[in-house]
């Protein structure tokens, strides 16, 4: 509202500035207003608008006189048709509660005063003395971010895909902040822990250590198992704050690359199980994604992460003692312990010790102890009823059952129509016993048709 006056003195400017030429002569002059006079033009608040060619002349006056500052309308003093103490009492509820609306404001005052001004013009006045709505946080404005150098910075997220082998399919990816390279990446059946350490355990095998992992609140992602294997590598675990994903555009854009292009042809490409998907889609990431020129950076993804050399990879050994999974448990008098169900014996010397099990998820039997960050031996096994970690699911698609060849509702109408079949005609009812000439019939007779007629009725019930 405090700029539509200025907007006014524009939209009077561009029409007689030209006009208002003092070199001009009358002739002229009364060539261009007549000509602006004639025509439409856009109004201030984007109306169409014609303007006589009268008060061309008065503004022309009014701007050789006082200049722009003298085509810009001044305040309107009006008085107010609102009572001045409704407004104050409008005011006086806004400032006691920032959070009310007009709206709620209007209801207030109508239910203490029996009547109310319209909602649009309290608001207009709680405008005009600075007291806007609190209702919503001023939006934010955020910076554009780019690590400086590669594996600085990996972002990782999940995706969710379509569905292959019957089940649904979750994609796990990391990406470079730097040089928007995918560096680790994998298709699962499951949105889980296991899956998102195997795609950053791929990225970590071929593109490197990166100094800070970027990722939201997920229940993958906030596992005390990702945190050990971040801090055996030194990497810096980063966690988004809640409801705020703006530190992760790059991610999404490549998830959104990654569907617009890959995802949408899988039901045109023979992709019969999970291994397939992932060889489709390794292929499509590094022949197609990781060479086409980027259009932030100006480079392609792989040919600017490869622009310092080849990076510096962990070993074999470091990954394992990584992604192995740690459980603290303490051991019985007896000098055992147990595990997700299972008992093992360890040494007697660490009985009433808190004690350390590190172990590999998918091998339950093979179990390290440690104490006070020391090996001291294995766990023997003394009862194994899990082999695998209870959260690990099979990514091989569930076997369906064999068909009983049972069709129930066949069933069900083949015997409505045999019921049908041997409906009751009531004329056979009613007609009596037929005779051949003699009117005697024998008992015998009399009780058959009796019971014949009676077994009728009971089928008829």
């Amino acid at each position: 509202m405090e700029d539509r006056p200025r907007a006014v003195g524009l939209f009077r400017y561009s029409l007689v500035a030209e006009a208002a030429d003092p070199a001009l002569t009358k002739r002229q002059r009364g060539e261009l207003v007549r000509d602006v006079a004639s025509r439409w033009h856009l109004g201030p608040a984007g109306e169409r608008v014609r303007v006589s060619r009268n008060t061309l002349d008065r503004w022309i006056r009014a701007y050789r006189s006082g200049g722009f500052d003298a085509l810009v309308p001044g305040p309107r003093h009006t008085d107010p048709r609102t009572p001045t103490e409704v407004l104050t009492q409008a005011e006086t509820l806004r400032k006691e509660e920032p959070r009310r609306t007009a709206e709620q404001i209007a209801r207030l005052i109508a239910e203490d005063r029996g009547w109310s001004p319209s909602a649009r013009t309290l608001q207009r006045h709680l405008l005009r003395v600075e007291l806007p709505w609190r209702g919503s946080s001023r939006p934010e404005a955020f910076g554009r971010f780019e690590a400086e150098s590669r594996n600085d910075l990996w972002t990782g997220d999940a995706l969710h895909g379509a569905v292959v082998g019957g089940r649904k399919t979750y994609l796990f990816a990391f990406i470079d902040d730097h040089s928007r390279t995918l560096v680790g990446y994998r298709w699962g059946h499951s949105e889980d822990t296991f899956r998102l350490e195997e795609a950053l355990r791929r990225g970590l095998a071929s593109r490197g250590v990166p100094r800070r992992l970027y990722l939201d609140h997920g229940s993958a992602m906030v596992s005390h198992q990702l945190a050990r294997a971040c801090a055996c590598l030194g990497i810096v675990l980063v966690h988004s704050a809640v409801r705020r994903p703006q530190g992760r555009g790059k991610i999404e854009r490549a998830f959104r690359t990654v569907t617009e292009q890959f995802v949408v042809e899988i039901a045109h490409s023979d992709v019969g199980d999970l291994d397939a998907l992932n060889r489709l889609f390794d292929a499509w990431v590094e022949s197609v994604y990781h060479r086409r020129v980027h259009s932030e950076t100006g480079e392609a993804p792989l040919e600017r992460f490869l622009a310092a050399g080849p990076p510096a990879l962990p070993t074999a050994e470091q990954l394992r003692e990584a992604f192995l999974f740690a459980e603290r448990r303490r051991v019985t008098k007896t000098a055992s312990v147990s595990l997700f169900g299972n008992h093992y014996e360890v040494d007697a010397l660490l009985v009433g010790e808190s004690v350390e099990l590190v172990f590999d998820p998918f091998d339950l039997a093979d179990i390290e102890v440690r104490f006070r960050g020391r090996p001291v031996g294995r766990a023997v096994p003394r009862h194994i009823g899990r082999h695998v970690h209870p959260h690990v699911k099979a990514e091989s698609p569930e076997v369906a059952p064999t068909a009983s060849g049972i069709d129930y509702l066949r069933l069900v109408e083949r015997r409505r129509a045999a019921e049908l079949a041997r409906r009751i005609d009531y004329r056979d009812l009613a007609a009596g016993p037929t005779t051949d000439g003699d009117d005697s019939t024998d008992n015998d007779s009399t009780n058959t048709d009796s019971t014949d007629r009676t077994d009728d009725m009971e089928d008829l019930r």
